[in-house]
């Protein structure tokens, strides 16, 4: 099989597996991103902090990819400002963008997330935006210049899986950039099947938090998001609608 590469924004990556950053030790974060096999780690801009003790950058390896993200914007000027700051302490020019006015359900603001992307894409980042799985969204969000599309599975931290699968298999059917499917995924199970779907990679931060052995888990997530590339791409076998189809031919038995 050819190499497999994931591409966002003209840059290659050889895992497809996200890890995010927050919710558990940052003590942990290394050996979390060591098991995943993850190139990609998120980080709220606010963790990333000049004190000289708990700054979440002294815990990342060297080579691994920055995104941080914008959480805590309540529209898109506060996702810009966030973003422009995380370029000034360091971070690169990758950002996920995060837009939340519910507080509630935490479900992402589309409207004003499709306007950051607009005004981040112009000033040369790599944006990468947290979306509601809507298709005339996620079609805006690639004429604002995003480089990926991260619609949710279920809401965030949940754990409940892909209860957005239906609508995320129609952009994963109709966007051309990478589909990253972010929040909610709980197992391994779920990512796997995500990947099968024909997802360019997986989100997850609750999952592996929460779990109780986070370099364990993060394995588990690692050898799951593979196995779904393989089957999405080896083409997964048809179903039945109805009755039977025999392995083998019905032929040769004993009485014939």
């Amino acid at each position: 099989m050819k190499e497999d590469k994931l591409i966002i924004g003209g840059h290659e990556f050889n895992s497809r597996f996200i890890l995010g950053s927050g919710k558990y030790s940052m003590k942990l974060i290394e050996s979390a991103i060591k098991d995943a096999g993850a190139e990609i780690i998120t980080l709220a801009v606010r963790r990333a902090n000049t004190k000289e003790e708990e700054n979440i950058l002294d815990f990342i390896p060297e080579g691994v990819t920055l995104l941080p993200n914008t959480s805590g914007a309540r529209n898109a000027e506060e996702a810009v400002r966030i973003a422009r700051l995380a370029r000034a302490l360091g971070c690169g020019d990758f950002v996920k963008v995060e837009i939340m006015r519910d507080s509630k359900y935490l479900l992402p603001d589309n409207q004003e997330t499709i306007k950051a992307t607009e005004a981040l894409a112009n000033e040369g980042f790599v944006v990468l935006p947290y979306m509601y799985p809507d298709l005339n969204a996620a079609r805006d969000l690639v004429n604002a210049g995003a480089a990926a599309v991260m619609p949710l599975a279920s809401p965030i931290g949940s754990n409940k899986g892909l209860a957005t699968k239906d609508f995320i298999q129609i952009l994963i059917d109709e966007i051309e950039l990478p589909i990253i499917v972010d929040a909610g995924i709980g197992r391994p199970s779920q990512a796997c099947e995500a990947m099968e779907m024909g997802a360019a990679a997986i989100m997850a931060n609750t999952a592996l938090a929460t779990a109780g052995n986070l370099p364990l888990m993060a394995s588990a997530f690692k050898d799951a998001i593979n196995s779904g590339r393989k089957a999405y791409l080896a083409g997964l076998g048809r179903v039945l609608t109805r009755g039977a189809s025999a392995s083998d031919p019905l032929t040769g038995f004993l009485h014939d």
